[in-house]
């Protein structure tokens, strides 16, 4: 019920309109805890994990100050219509 009424339209109106299911929602949703700086414990007991290795190893991806400029910058070229020339310089 609350995939169907709360996470899903909640998705639509942020423009994602992939078919979003629990699996998709609790990768996503540790991977933002992980970035928000959340203790591996309270991510561990958020997503009711016997352990925090489960919760690190397979859900928590890293996403590092790099990476996001990485994919920042692959966006802007993609809004802005660039070509190869736009990865390699600012």
């Amino acid at each position: 019920m609350i995939l169907q009424r709360g996470i899903r339209p909640a998705a639509l109106q942020a423009g994602i309109t992939k078919h979003i299911g629990w699996h998709t929602f609790r990768h996503t949703f540790s991977t933002l805890l992980k970035a928000g700086g959340a203790d591996v414990k309270v991510m561990q007991e958020l997503l009711r994990h016997a352990n925090s290795r489960i919760t690190l190893d397979i859900y928590a991806q890293a996403m590092s100050p790099e990476k996001r400029e990485a994919q920042t910058r692959v966006v802007k070229i993609f809004l802005k219509g660039g070509g190869r020339e736009s990865l390699i310089g600012p």
